[in-house]
C-alpha cells in the first residue's frame, strides 16, 4: 500500500522544512521550471545527499533555501521553513543575518568567491564582523584559528596571503573555514569536490565528516557523484527535471531503490568487484526545462516505461518504512526489476 506524502509539522528535530518549492525563471524562450514542487526535510545533524544529472535543480533548490535567488530574479512559491521561521518571505536584511550565522554555503569552484584583491585572512574578518561586534584583533585571531581547525598549515602566515597563492584544496579549506567560522546549524556543500583531484576529495569530504561531529550541524551534499554519497549521507535525495524522484536512507537508495531514473545512475557506476567491459549508461539526455515531457518527465528515457507514464505525473509516494518514490510501477515490480536487473556494487 502507498501513501501520499503529506506536509506534517515539523517535530523537534527538524532544522530546515521545505515544502512544494517551485523556482520559475522567465526567459526569451518560455518559462525555465528549474525546481517544480520540491519537499523534504532535514533533521538536526544529519547529512543528506542530493544527487542528479546537470540540469536537475540541485543547486537552484538551495540557492534559493539560502536566499541566493530572490522573487526579484525567480517566480518563487512554497515555504522554505529554518528553525520555525519561513525565510522565502524575510526581509533581505534578515536573511543576511542568518546566511552565515545559521546557515551558510561552500561552492565547487572557491577561487570564483573569494576576492582576489583581498587576503584570505581578511575576508573571514570580514564575514565575522558583518555578523558580530567584535575587535578587528579578535575577529583575526578566529579567523587563524578558524583556517587552523582546516588543516591548513602555517594559518597565521596564510591568512596574509592573497586567493592565488593557495592551491585548489587549501582555497577549498578555506571556504570552509569561512563558512563555519560563525557556527552555523546547516552547512550545505555543491560539488564541494568536483573541481579537485581524487586525493584531496577524500581529504575534503572527510574534513566535512570531522567538522560535522564537532559543530554538530546538518550537512548537505549536493553532487552528481553517488560514490561521495554511498560514503558520507544519511539519508539520498534524488532529483531528476527539477523534481523529486526518489528519498531514502542509503541503504533504501543502494540497495533496494524504487525509481528507474535511480538504477539508471547506479548502473552507470564503474565496479571494482568485477570486471565490466564497459559502463551502462543512461540512455538519452535530461529534458529541456522549457519543454518539460508531459506524464513522467523521465518516460521518454525510461525502459520500463508504460501506459500512464506519458500521460500522468507520478506523485512521490511513500511505500515502505519512509521510502518514498515517484514512479507508476507497483511496488512489486519495482521490486522484482531491482533483484534481476540492476546491478550494485557491493
Amino acid at each position: 500500500m502507498t501513501v501520499e506524502i503529506t506536509s506534517p509539522e515539523p517535530d523537534g528535530d527538524t532544522l530546515l522544512s521545505v515544502r512544494d518549492l517551485k523556482v520559475h525563471f522567465d526567459t526569451s524562450d518560455g518559462v525555465v521550471k528549474a525546481v517544480d514542487g520540491v519537499s523534504f526535510d532535514l533533521a538536526k545533524g544529519e547529512t543528506l545527499g542530493v544527487v542528479g544529472e546537470s540540469g536537475s535543480g540541485k543547486s537552484v533548490s538551495f540557492m534559493t533555501i539560502m536566499g541566493l535567488i530572490t522573487r526579484k530574479q525567480a517566480h518563487i512559491e512554497g515555504e522554505v521553513v529554518f528553525r520555525g521561521q519561513n525565510v522565502l518571505d524575510m526581509p533581505a536584511d534578515e536573511m543576511r543575518s542568518i546566511r552565515g550565522s545559521g546557515m551558510a554555503m561552500i561552492f565547487q569552484d572557491p577561487i570564483s568567491s573569494l576576492h582576489p584583491l583581498y587576503k584570505v585572512g581578511w575576508q573571514i574578518v570580514e564575514a565575522i564582523q558583518a555578523h558580530e561586534e567584535v575587535e578587528k584583533k579578535v575577529a583575526w585571531e578566529r579567523a587563524v584559528e578558524a583556517l587552523e581547525r582546516v588543516g591548513i598549515p602555517n594559518a597565521p602566515q596564510r591568512a596574509r596571503q592573497y586567493p592565488h597563492e593557495f592551491s585548489g584544496g587549501m582555497l577549498q579549506r578555506a571556504m570552509i573555514a569561512m563558512a563555519l567560522v560563525l557556527n552555523p546549524d546547516l552547512l550545505i556543500a555543491d560539488e564541494p569536490t568536483t573541481a579537485l583531484d581524487v586525493t584531496v576529495q577524500a581529504q575534503i569530504l572527510s574534513l566535512i565528516d570531522r567538522l560535522q561531529q564537532e559543530f554538530r550541524m546538518a550537512v548537505v551534499l549536493v553532487t552528481h557523484d553517488l560514490g561521495v554519497i554511498a560514503e558520507h549521507a544519511d539519508n539520498v535525495n534524488v532529483m531528476y527535471a527539477g523534481k523529486l524522484v526518489e528519498r531514502g536512507n542509503r541503504d533504501q537508495t543502494y540497495y533496494d531503490s524504487h525509481h528507474p531514473y535511480t538504477w539508471g545512475l547506479l548502473q552507470s557506476i564503474s565496479r571494482l568487484d568485477e570486471k565490466q567491459e564497459r559502463l551502462r549508461p543512461i540512455k538519452g539526455g535530461p529534458p529541456s526545462l522549457i519543454n518539460v515531457p508531459k506524464g513522467c518527465s523521465f518516460h521518454p528515457r525510461c525502459p520500463y516505461r508504460f501506459d500512464p507514464c506519458d500521460k500522468v505525473v507520478p506523485e512521490l509516494v511513500e511505500e515502505e518504512f519512509g521510502h518514498s518514490s515517484a514512479c507508476h510501477l507497483s511496488i512489486e515490480e519495482k521490486k522484482r526489476i531491482f533483484a534481476s536487473e540492476v546491478v550494485v556494487s557491493s
